[in-house]
């Protein structure tokens, strides 16, 4: 294997909406808030009008990153928990056709697979309400030891801080990944996760990780400051090297030497929905394929500017292979 992830299996429904229904619906904007299913069918009652898509689609943080990197050509391994129903069987076989290896038993459990509404406003901001279901429940049970032994790096998802088994789940991997001799890979998740759990999340970074993902707010919230070079200064202490995404503003990465800023690849942005994720599957397949960091950071910027033009968190298979196509020399 190339990558390990491990995260939330979630099976994903856009919805367009303008600020106005966000404040009336009460829902925060610009991160992702934990929900109960009622809360949700609520949601999708009162917004039935505004769905984008009426084509779910298999995401999860994690699972995202993973799914470019299998489609940019890395081997690729997800822990995930999806319940016996509808949704799981949906999202296993999207894994599948990516090509993304799950332990066997992941759709095998009575319960809910997990859902999250991404709400797009027109400033192309993205707003995530999520039932976990049964991916709350994802615990060191579900770690496939041989797998990720075998890998080159193991990827983890900030947002398994919020959940009791998870979050042990994750240390674990840490733990295991060490002892076996794999690269370490963390992201932050969300500026929520680190408003609300940043103890826990220290608790999964342990003594450091080899590659920590973030974007700018998440890396000012992690380390309290108010200035990214001094943040920058921080993270040192946290992990080996590091990748702040910037949206517009491209990225600033730590390649364990130095820090260098990569520019955006200007596109108009539609939704960015994904684009965290797509960035450090990138990078991750760019790392995997021996390019340094500057490269993958070229690379993953490219990756990121076309997922955010355009609705959805994942390029089509053969927008993979045409960026592979313009970065490989």
């Amino acid at each position: 294997m190339d990558i390990y992830g491990i995260g939330a299996a979630l099976v994903d429904t856009e919805i367009d909406l303008n600020d106005s229904d966000l404040n009336r619906l009460g829902i925060d904007k610009g991160v992702m808030t934990l929900v109960d299913e009622s809360r949700q069918r609520e949601l999708l009652h009162a917004l039935e009008g505004h769905l984008i898509h009426s084509r779910r689609a298999s995401g999860g943080s994690a699972a995202n990153t993973v799914i470019a990197a299998s489609y940019f050509g890395a081997k690729t391994f997800y822990s995930c928990r999806v319940a016996n129903d509808d949704n799981g069987e949906f999202y296993l076989r999207d894994m599948a056709a990516a090509n993304v290896q799950t332990h066997l038993h992941a759709g095998s459990m009575q319960g809910t697979t997990g859902k999250c509404l991404v709400f797009i406003t027109p400033d192309a901001e993205r707003t995530m309400n999520t039932y976990l279901g049964i991916s709350e429940h994802i615990g060191e049970q579900d770690i496939d030891e041989t797998a990720l032994a075998s890998s080159r790096f193991a990827y983890i998802e900030g947002y398994l801080v919020t959940s009791a088994s998870g979050r042990p789940a994750a240390i674990r991997t840490r733990e295991l990944a060490q002892q076996h001799g794999v690269k370490i890979a963390l992201s932050l998740s969300d500026p929520a996760m680190v408003n609300f759990f940043r103890d826990g999340l220290s608790e999964m970074i342990g003594a450091g990780v080899d590659i920590l993902f973030c974007n700018e707010a998440e890396a000012l919230g992690f380390t309290e400051q108010s200035e990214l070079d001094t943040a920058v200064e921080q993270l040192k202490r946290c992990a080996k090297s590091f990748a702040i995404t910037r949206g517009a503003k491209g990225a600033r990465i730590f390649d364990g030497d130095s820090v260098f800023d990569i520019a955006a690849t200007p596109v108009k942005a539609v939704d960015s929905n994904g684009a965290g994720d797509m960035f450090a599957g990138a990078f991750l397949a760019a790392l995997v394929k021996n390019w340094d960091y500057r490269k993958a950071g070229e690379f993953a910027c490219a990756a990121a500017a076309t997922v955010v033009s355009q609705y959805g968190p994942r390029l089509a298979p053969e927008q993979h292979a045409q960026l592979l196509d313009q970065h490989r020399h």
